[in-house]
């Protein structure tokens, strides 16, 4: 009888599935990088990378980023040499694509960058409207990872300074882009607004604002030195655990940083 139950006991033990462990979380940092200039105008790629390195993350969006763009950047290609620095995968997103400054030279580009410690398994750049032709061309870079074994689409943004018309028809594309994401969104962009605006509501709508969930303080990101704005954002369809915007010297930008979990 004895025996019996033992063997009905392990038999159990055997049929029933050990309970899955939780996947590890994933931190995120949005960053306007400003070109690698810091607050004190000088152009310092080790500092910003040295910055991104001690935040700890995992995956990062980067907006105004360099690639041969001039001598504002020492003509540097920018995600080549974060991702070298770092040893990170990158994609770049060029919204300005400009002839180089002599035949056979690379092309002078400017936009958007992804850093990834996980696989990119697929990207692509879109276009963002204007609300005026004359304004500076903008993009949406949006890239597919293989995160612990879960497929994540990561996007990152820039939408116009100036113009709120703007920023509404950027944010009314973008919200289409996450609508149609087959795998869940991690958004994160400098969207030049505060978050009480339509440009932003229209993305909060549909993704979890992770500092005014899991954020303390105020939130501002501009101007690095003494800001007095909260334009940066982190927005997800991952639950937040927590959100912080780190102090910087390597841009004008503050960077937020988010640590999620499915």
């Amino acid at each position: 009888m004895i025996r019996a139950l033992l063997l009905v006991t392990v038999s159990l033990a055997l049929a029933t599935p050990a309970a899955a462990s939780p996947a590890p979380p994933v931190t995120v940092l949005s960053f306007n990088i400003h070109h690698a200039a810091g607050v004190d105008g000088v152009f310092d790629l080790d500092r910003l990378a040295t910055e991104i390195r001690d935040s700890g993350a995992d995956v990062v969006g980067l907006q105004e980023v360099d690639r041969h763009y001039g001598d504002r950047s020492s003509w540097t290609d920018e995600p080549a040499e974060l991702s070298r620095r770092l040893g990170m995968h990158v994609v770049f997103g060029a919204n300005l694509d400009l002839e180089p400054p002599a035949p056979g030279e690379p092309r002078r580009q400017y936009g958007t960058a992804i850093l990834s410690r996980y696989p990119i398994v697929s990207w692509r750049n879109t276009l963002l409207p204007k609300g005026d032709p004359a304004e500076e061309q903008r993009g949406l870079l949006s890239a597919v990872l293989v995160v612990h074994g879960h497929r994540l689409r990561f996007m990152t943004t820039h939408f116009q300074h100036d113009s709120a018309v703007a920023r509404e028809l950027q944010a009314t594309e973008v919200a289409s882009h996450v609508r149609a994401s087959r795998e869940p969104v991690v958004l994160t962009g400098d969207l030049n607004a505060p978050p009480d605006k339509p440009e932003v509501t229209t993305l909060t709508a549909i993704l979890t604002d992770t500092f005014a969930s899991a954020g303390q303080g105020d939130g501002f990101t501009h101007p690095a030195d003494a800001p007095t704005a909260r334009i940066d954002y982190v927005l997800a369809a991952l639950r937040p655990v927590r959100s912080t915007v780190l102090a910087t010297e390597s841009s004008d930008h503050r960077p937020v940083r988010t640590t999620l979990r499915r």
